[in-house]
């Protein structure tokens, strides 16, 4: 386990409630001729490595709601593409989505479309996809017909090329589901039965590639001449082959085996990058963050005062050097994303430093004017002067979390906090999560465009763990005046007052540290431009390397 866990754009009027959790996007935003796509020669072939894992073996399903199917990404599509790390969109098999409050989405399916067996793609296909979940609720991962994360829906239909989902309230919460999600061909899914349980050996898609050959371990894509933005897809064939751990890995792309590797190579710099510098590069994306997370409910968690000082003794550029070798930066305190996320902060805080700095002398300040006092061993007291004592819970095998957790608890054990880190198995850990039996551990705080669902859901009493569930308030923080804004927040579909609903939730994490920032989780891409350029970099991240992976193809062109 690691840490992760052109022409100007056109703002699509309507499109407001679920663009207006984050406050980020605001409607889609229309990339029909991009720059970086069109310019460049074609790509004879790309190598990935296999998104199937070895227990797929030989059996060929590209059904994109099986288990495991072999490819999740190059054969059927969705609506609409949202970049995680910007928040802006892409219009994709939906030309636009417009929401009337929170309780209607229409979207405009895009016309020309079609199917690789020659058949027109149109909005019954759309229609019929999300009536699909319905009937076979396994199906329906987005929550469309259920109350997780906003009301149900009532009706899904298809309009001439509009397709309406009608709520029956607020739903706005549910959009990047939606958009997200697979759409499937009614000519040729409506005869299968469960949906869940065919297995789809000669996919009908309508995405870039048609199934070449498959041989049991390598899966062979070619390029469709007819796809209908075929100008943006200079990959001839795409080759998808191998499962690989970071030594190998590294070992492919150094030898040009290998064309990307989404996963994590250790100190990529030293590894891939030196070895050379002209064609061998990486990108590690912030895609949320690593948080310590104390027990609110216990002591001395259950003192924001606590909680703030020993905020000052986390050494972040120590984590990321440990855990990351420095690539992953410090993360902000606010719980955004810094900087793509400028735009979101309150005004008492844009434009300032929101990083936690590394400060022993001010930590051991606030201790002792919160009664954590030193005794003559150097050791701290809890305010009633008994023991201070900290167990710091780890995943065992998950090397980057216990990096971090031996630097925070060697910044405790330097305030005079005795401390140590217990490594246990990750299903223990788990089951200490959901029975709350815990003093201090990492966890992730995910850093997506709908606020409310991420930020939100961190710090909402309604998401404490239950005995059998874990939930995203792990710590157990608990205010019913962050409850209330997490709830306007999800429910407000006005854009511009987003900035406004989020400033409590905001605050609350400058303020009364239910959980402290750490560093950045990336979301990795590793490399190389001999064959392709166009990948999406610090300077231009127009895409989630890990989750938006079709989008990223539609830059990539043959190097001039």
């Amino acid at each position: 386990m690691t840490l992760t866990r052109t022409k100007p754009l056109l703002i699509v009027t309507g499109l407001t409630a679920a663009l207006a959790l984050t406050g980020c996007a605001g409607s889609a935003k229309q990339k029909e001729s991009d720059g970086a796509a069109g310019a460049g020669g074609m790509i004879a072939q790309l190598t990935f490595p296999s998104e199937a894992d070895a227990s797929v073996g030989s059996l060929a399903n590209y059904n994109p709601y099986a288990p495991k199917p072999l490819t999740t990404t190059w054969l059927y599509e969705q609506l609409i593409v949202r970049n995680a790390l910007t928040c802006e969109e892409t219009p994709w098999l939906a030309e636009k989505a417009t929401w009337e409050g929170g309780e209607k989405l229409t979207f405009d399916i895009r016309q020309g479309v079609k199917w690789t067996d020659g058949q027109p793609f149109t909005a019954k296909d759309v229609a019929f996809t999300f009536n699909l979940m319905k009937q076979y609720p396994a199906l329906d991962k987005p929550g469309v017909w259920t109350s997780t994360f906003g009301a149900p829906a009532t009706s899904v239909t298809a309009e001439g090329n509009k397709v309406v989902f009608a709520f029956s309230g607020n739903a706005a919460p549910k959009y990047d589901g939606i958009i997200a999600s697979k759409i499937l061909p009614e000519h040729i899914y409506s005869k299968v039965g469960d949906p869940t349980k065919y297995v789809d050996k000669t996919p009908v898609s309508t995405g870039p590639f048609k199934v070449g050959s498959f041989n049991g371990r390598q899966l062979v894509l070619e390029r469709r001449p007819d796809y209908w933005q075929a100008d943006k897809i200079k990959v001839k064939k795409l080759v998808l082959e191998g499962q690989y751990d970071a030594s190998q890995a590294a070992l492919k792309l150094r030898s040009g085996q290998l064309d990307a590797y989404f996963g994590e190579i250790p100190n990529p710099e030293k590894t891939f990058v030196s070895a050379d510098p002209k064609n061998n590069h990486f990108y590690y994306a912030p895609n949320g963050m690593s948080v310590l997370t104390g027990n609110n409910e216990k002591p001395p968690f259950n003192d924001a005062k606590f909680r703030e000082a020993i905020s000052y003794a986390m050494n972040k550029q120590e984590m990321s050097l440990k855990a990351t070798y420095g690539v992953m930066k410090p993360a902000s305190q606010t719980g955004l994303k810094l900087p793509s996320m400028d735009k979101l902060l309150p005004a008492q805080y844009a434009g300032k430093d929101t990083v936690m700095p590394y400060d022993l002398a001010k930590a051991g300040e606030l201790l002792d004017a919160a009664g954590y006092k030193k005794g003559p061993d150097g050791k701290r007291t809890n305010p009633d002067g008994s023991p201070l004592a900290v167990n710091f819970s780890v995943q065992a095998g998950w090397i980057d979390y216990q990096a971090v957790a031996d630097v925070a608890v060697k910044g405790l054990n330097d305030l005079g906090i005795t401390s140590k880190v217990t490594a246990s198995a990750p299903d223990s850990v788990d089951g200490q999560k959901k029975t709350g039996d815990y003093q201090l551990m990492i966890e992730y705080l995910h850093g997506g465009c709908e606020l409310a669902k991420n930020l939100g859901t961190k710090l909402s009493s309604t998401q404490i763990p239950t005995k059998t569930e874990v939930l995203p308030n792990v710590q157990r923080f608990k205010d019913p005046a962050v409850d209330a804004a997490v709830t306007k927040l999800a429910g407000d579909t006005d854009r511009e007052s987003q900035k406004t609903d989020l400033a409590p939730l905001v605050d609350t994490m400058m303020t009364q540290y239910p959980v402290t920032s750490l560093i950045y989780a990336p979301a990795r891409v590793i490399y190389r431009t001999d064959k392709a350029v166009g990948w999406p970099s610090e300077q231009d991240p127009y895409a989630n390397p890990q989750d938006d992976k079709l989008l990223m193809l539609t830059h990539l062109t043959a190097p001039k």
